[in-house]
């Protein structure tokens, strides 16, 4: 690189602030769109992985009238004789609606005396000790679900509505800290009884059952025999839930699409602008070849001035994105995700930069942008320099 051609390729910059700036602030703008639009389906993604990363490998739930139901706890000891589960578990889950805050919250009843549990609530909660709980109603809730409890007064407890409308009031025990903010934006976890009380589900049945396979290769074939032992039950195993999201977000990533093509003419629109060189540019190419300058030279120069402002505006649009979404919480791009019938507590993107995406936004512009420059000035150098400078 020869510091002088840079330093004359800064100054030409100059010459044309005016466009040049008004250029590179339309394409600053048209990667920030892209780049926001990849960075929130990124960052959504890896929630939701990262969730499905913690889900059993089986789900087992019965339907009745073509919805699900709730399923007999029993069928969890016929379930572990299934040769290749590792242990089969009920649970006790379902959905409540705060209305004051227009958001569900989603009950889960657990042993908290079940070592696994009492290991894994001591990471995630501190100071938190069970058995000063044992004879009170108490709940621990999520962030997501803190921050709505507080911002609708509620400090110490929460009142809920009972299925025969009597009011119930349980303690705020503590908060914990999901994987997720997914998880823990909507969760509130119970002792099993209580559960069972909000929820309205006798003992001996349960929202689901859960199961642990070995071999992750004999997971299809267990649940297949699931099936085949209870025909009224539907089975889903972790793959089928992974699929079913993947396909959700090439479904959501098609609303885009329209976006995307909007600013993909808009840009090919501002590389045809681009592509039409000004009579003072001509006559300086001209001066440049009166001079004795070849012609690779000044397609050279005429590539670094467009890199330098394409390189800009790419950095300035990558800034303009991640403020965007991970400071601002993407407006208005989350919400196409979720839908307008999200009902459950705000969440916070979680950072994730994907280094590889942003090579691919950068491949996908700067290149393109920096050859739409390259047959203007090429026929703009094999113009006669008398002709040009007259």
């Amino acid at each position: 690189m020869n510091p002088k051609l840079l330093t004359f390729a800064l100054e030409a910059i100059g010459r044309r602030g005016g466009k040049n700036a008004a250029v590179g602030i339309i394409f600053a703008l048209l990667v920030a769109l892209l780049a926001s639009v990849l960075l929130t389906s990124r960052s959504l993604q890896s929630e939701v992985e990262k969730t499905l990363s913690a889900l059993p490998d089986i789900t087992v739930q019965k339907l009745q009238g073509g919805r699900q139901g709730l399923i007999e706890s029993d069928r969890v000891y016929a379930i572990e004789t299934i040769p290749g589960v590792t242990w089969a578990r009920e649970r006790v889950w379902g959905y409540y609606y705060f209305q004051n805050a227009g958001v569900n919250f989603t009950l889960v009843g657990l042993d908290f005396f079940l070592p696994a549990y009492e290991e894994s609530l001591n990471a995630a909660i501190r100071n938190f000790d069970i058995a000063t709980w044992m004879d009170r109603d108490f709940m621990i809730v999520g962030e997501g679900v803190e921050r709505t409890l507080h911002a609708n007064y509620y400090k110490e407890y929460f009142n809920f509505i009972l299925p025969d409308g009597a009011m119930k009031k349980v303690e705020l025990a503590g908060t914990f800290a999901a994987g997720t903010a997914l998880q823990s934006s909507d969760t509130i976890l119970l002792p099993v009884t209580l559960a069972r009380t909000l929820l309205n589900a006798p003992e001996g049945l349960a929202t689901d059952i859960t199961v642990a396979v070995a071999n992750p290769e004999e997971v299809a074939m267990v649940a297949t025999k699931i099936s085949r032992l209870y025909p009224d039950t539907r089975v889903i195993t972790k793959t089928d839930l992974a699929g079913s999201y993947q396909n959700l977000f090439d479904y959501k990533g098609g609303l885009f699409l329209s976006l995307f093509i909007t600013a993909l003419a808009s840009f090919f629109i501002l590389l045809l602008d681009k592509s039409g060189m000004g009579l003072a540019e001509r006559r300086e190419i001209g001066i440049l070849r009166a001079l004795g300058w070849r012609m690779e030279e000044v397609i050279r120069l005429k590539l670094l001035e467009s890199g330098i402002v394409a390189f800009t505006a790419y950095l300035l649009g990558i800034f303009i994105a991640l403020g965007y979404v991970f400071m601002l919480q993407a407006p208005g791009i989350v919400a196409l995700f979720e839908g307008y019938s999200v009902l459950k507590p705000a969440f916070e993107l979680p950072v994730v930069i994907d280094l590889s995406l942003l090579g691919l936004i950068f491949l996908a512009t700067v290149p393109l942008y920096m050859a739409a420059v390259i047959f203007p000035a090429w026929r703009a150098a094999t113009i006669d320099a008398d002709e040009v400078m007259r």
